[in-house]
């Protein structure tokens, strides 16, 4: 790998605005800064491979990020495997925070963590300049979290991380539950209760074919319509608009007005023709969609040498290649050519 580069100045020379052949305007850009993690969860790693792909430096994060920025990218998350894990991450959040949008605002800088680490990174995260953080946590009853993670204590490590979140003011601090039917199902009404109790936006997801074996099935999936249902029936629901013609949830609230759930629901109800995101993986590559079969590799042509101009070119061209859709659950369907955790939340 080549040595890192020095860290230059924030200012981004601006470049035409990133779209796709489809009309879609591309402003979220996910980065995967590491795919080491310090869980296992059985429904993502369901084997012992461990992490697979190297990491770049922070200041080759920083200029790549910077060049998605000068293309109109102004919602970054950095992700992992498990981001917090990353020697440097106060560091590249600080650079990342002075860096303007082509509308000069500041970046909109969110992390997605398991919260192991959170509970003493979360006031310096926001000092760096985080805006907040979204915290995986698939269930809310201790057995049944620490049999997930197949980590002893986990649960209570957290739950202190989502308090600490809160406290330092990372919010609107938001929770993602991966519902898989006959394994953490029983949860859904119980996460409804933590929403309410903790001040937290509750968001469950359905289940996708991004685990590492071969786990995933219809069947498994629990949809949008029945989660509804179920949380409706012990606490009224109502539905509240969307704040973007891109969000990927689908927002409600209790009938009293406190607390919020959110369902993402790729499966049963995909939201494909409004997505505005795409990715880079913790090796440099560009993925266009989660389920993508081919990958781009932003970080070669930058080792090769290439200037600015020329890699902006290169992330046009390619974002310019997005797929429609995914195919999930249809004839001929293919997993992507990475898991979850190697590809980036």
């Amino acid at each position: 790998m080549a040595a890192a580069s020095p860290i230059v100045s924030s200012v981004v020379t601006p470049g035409p605005r990133l779209t796709d052949s489809h009309g879609r305007v591309i402003h979220d850009l996910r980065v995967s800064i590491t795919d080491r993690c310090n869980y296992r969860c059985v429904y993502c790693r369901t084997g012992e491979m461990g992490a697979q792909y190297p990491e770049l430096g922070i200041e080759e994060y920083l200029r790549l990020i910077r060049l998605f920025v000068s293309l109109g990218i102004e919602k970054v998350r950095l992700t992992g495997g498990e981001p917090l894990l990353r020697r440097g991450l106060v560091e590249l959040i600080q650079e990342l925070a002075k860096m303007r949008t082509l509308a000069n605002e500041p970046l909109d800088l969110a992390v997605t963590t398991n919260g192991h680490l959170l509970d003493t990174l979360a006031a310096p995260l926001k000092a760096a300049g985080l805006n907040r953080v979204t915290v995986s946590m698939d269930a809310v009853d201790a057995p049944t979290f620490e049999r997930i993670t197949r980590v002893p204590g986990s649960f209570e490590k957290v739950v202190g991380g989502i308090r600490a979140a809160r406290e330092a003011g990372l919010t609107p601090l938001k929770i993602n539950c991966v519902l898989l039917r006959g394994f953490n199902d029983g949860e859904i009404e119980g996460f409804a209760r933590f929403a309410r109790e903790e001040n937290v936006v509750v968001r469950f997801i359905e289940f996708m074919p991004l685990e590492e074996g071969r786990l995933w099935t219809p069947e498994i999936v629990v949809p949008l319509a029945e989660i509804v249902e179920r949380i409706g029936r012990a606490m009224p629901l109502k539905p509240l608009p969307p704040r973007e013609a891109s969000e990927t949830a689908r927002r409600y609230t209790f009938d009293d007005g406190v607390g919020e759930i959110g369902i993402i629901a790729p499966v049963s109800q995909a939201f494909c023709g409004a997505c505005s995101r795409v990715r880079l993986t913790s090796d440099g590559k560009i993925r266009t969609c989660l389920f993508s079969q081919v990958e781009h590799d932003l970080y070669g042509h930058m080792r090769a040498g290439e200037s600015d101009a020329e890699l902006r070119t290169y992330i046009a061209r390619t974002v310019q290649g997005k797929e429609a859709r995914h195919h999930i659950g249809e004839p001929g369907f293919l997993k992507p050519s990475r898991s979850m955790v190697h590809i980036g939340g």
